[in-house]
């Protein structure tokens, strides 16, 4: 029945996405790559949750709030200030240079070589991490919510290496065949479901320790666990309090509101006015994100009495043990549905920068859009089979959460930098930028491969020397001996900008960039884009007092 009740909604998503898409020309650039500029608010902001929503998140954020309590809410309530920011101020700019991807800015405001360079990161950084990493902690969720290995007589490697090519290769037939309007679409009719499967197993969670009833289970959650219910980080969370105003914005910014993956939805909006409703109404659903990536997590801890052997397997256990049998199948199908949609959104993406930044511009340049958009397939066949070759090797890597956002570094922070300052300055040239992309990337992964092992084992050796023993303070003298990855981006986006501005007093260019209008869409803004703005940035800062 399970298995019945599964396959049912995942080909309901299929055929809708279908019915929805038939018409839509994809052989031209726009069509494929951006939906041909159609997409409304609603599909925006479903597409949008559900790219960022997938088992890494649900199953790694839960697994840091079951150690570490609710201040790793942060990465869901800064969030929403995020995408305001880009509302308001990036989109608004995307649209009026007819951008298809966020290098294409750069080529206009830098050079070409600037351009194949940031694309050619963001694309490392998608088939090395991003890709395997989604594969992964999704097979983990679906092989053991169906017990694969049981079920099909294997062993759990065999199993994962299954499940990984399974939503592989569905989720590239959505992402190479279907253009981004198939996956914005299904996006969106999952992302419902996963609102109602994800608020499913907080309820059942806290009918549980309440013996029947919801407000006596919060009530028993929140007194028997004070310490979990603290938004503000310590020095040993994963999200001390103080890299709120050092890195952790930044690290949203990029995200949000640079980060192809994403803000393709937005680039595929039909105006101005539909992109920035449909991200300012994912920032406002976001707000509720704790409810299913945080929750569960404390919930986890009190049921099992933090007892479990790592924290990843508090939310697979959570679902198991007090998930209805009857819900078992929907949820395993909303489940899939949210790691394919970051599965297929980050592979559409891929093949749009391969296709318009690459293909197009060094491989073919008299290509038409029909070609542009086949050798984009093919590329995104490859980078498939390359994903699903490398994920069942990260199943060492630790925490998949902390492992994605600390490896996101190398090339968020780089690419982030040069974006703002392109922005913001209009005679830094494109020397800079190069610089800045590789300066970024190098002092990054310098500092965090090679400096902080290097300080945390001469702590280490210190400590035993001392005769420190105790493996609580052992982690502490650790964690303390080098600065947190969010200080360091912090500390090299604001030593990046200050090379460029510097090459730019010495080496400026000789006129002036000026951003122009291309007329693809109507770009006035939403009438009441500043007081929605204002109330949800209210909301989030009032959440994070209240819980302070």
């Amino acid at each position: 029945m399970q298995i019945i009740t599964f396959l049912g909604f995942t080909i309901l998503v299929a055929l809708l996405s279908y019915l929805a898409t038939r018409k839509t020309k994809e052989n031209s650039s726009d069509g494929y790559f951006l939906g041909g500029r159609s997409l409304t608010a609603g599909v925006i902001a479903g597409s949008l949750l559900l790219t960022n929503l997938s088992t890494e998140q649900i199953v790694g954020l839960n697994g840091s709030a079951y150690t570490s309590g609710l201040s790793v809410m942060v990465w869901e309530t800064l969030a929403a200030i995020a995408m305001v920011v880009t509302a308001v101020y990036l989109l608004p700019k995307y649209l009026k240079s007819g951008l298809t991807t966020v290098p294409g800015f750069l080529e206009k405001r830098f050079d070409v070589t600037t351009k194949t360079l940031t694309s050619i990161l963001f694309l490392s950084g998608y088939v090395i991490v991003l890709l395997p990493v989604i594969l992964y902690s999704g097979s983990l969720a679906i092989s053991g919510m169906f017990d694969i290995p049981s079920l099909l007589g294997v062993t759990h490697t065999q199993s994962i290496w299954i499940c990984v090519w399974g939503i592989g290769i569905i989720g590239s037939i959505y992402a190479v065949f279907g253009g981004l309007k198939a996956v914005a679409v299904s996006d969106s009719i999952n992302a419902i479901g996963l609102l109602v499967g994800g608020v499913l197993i907080p309820f059942f969670g806290l009918l549980m320790i309440g013996d029947g009833s919801l407000s006596e289970g919060l009530n028993i959650l929140v007194t028997e666990n004070p310490e979990k219910f603290n938004s503000i980080g310590g020095s040993t969370d994963p999200v001390p309090f103080h890299t709120i105003f050092t890195g952790m914005m930044l690290v949203q910014l990029f995200y949000w509101g640079t980060n192809q993956q994403i803000i393709q939805r937005a680039l595929g909006a039909k105006d101005l006015k539909e992109g920035q409703k449909g991200l300012l109404l994912a920032s406002f659903i976001k707000i509720l994100g704790p409810i299913i990536v945080v929750l569960p997590g404390l919930i986890a801890f009190h049921i099992f009495e933090g007892n479990l052997e790592t924290a990843d397997s508090a939310y697979p256990m959570l679902v198991k043990k007090v998930l209805p049998q009857e819900w078992v199948g929907f949820f395993a199908a909303v489940l899939f549905g949210a790691i394919l949609s970051s599965f297929n959104s980050v592979l559409n993406s891929s093949v749009t920068l391969f296709g318009i930044d690459i293909y197009k511009q060094h491989i073919h340049k008299n290509a038409n859009e029909k070609e542009v958009v086949k050798y984009g397939k093919t590329f995104g066949v490859i980078l498939a089979i390359a994903a699903m070759c490398i994920a069942p090797l990260i199943a060492n890597a630790g925490s998949l959460f902390d492992y994605l956002q600390e490896i996101n570094g190398i090339y968020s922070i780089p690419i982030l930098t040069i974006i703002f300052v392109g922005f913001v300055t209009k005679k830094v040239p494109a020397i800079a930028a190069k610089i800045g992309l590789i300066s970024g990337c190098l002092l990054y992964i310098f500092s965090q491969f090679i400096l902080q092992p290097y300080f945390q084992q001469t702590a280490l050796e210190e400590a035993k020397l001392q005769g420190i023993t105790n493996v609580t303070e052992l982690n502490l003298i650790e964690s303390s001996a080098y600065p947190h990855f969010l200080d360091v981006m912090a500390v090299l986006f604001i030593l990046n900008i200050i090379i460029m501005l510097i090459i730019g007093k010495i080496k400026p260019r000789t006129t002036p960039y000026v951003q122009e209008y291309t007329a693809q869409v109507n770009i006035s803004p939403w009438k009441y884009i500043n007081e929605a703005s204002i109330l949800i940035c209210a909301i989030v800062i009032g959440v994070y007092v209240y819980f302070s």
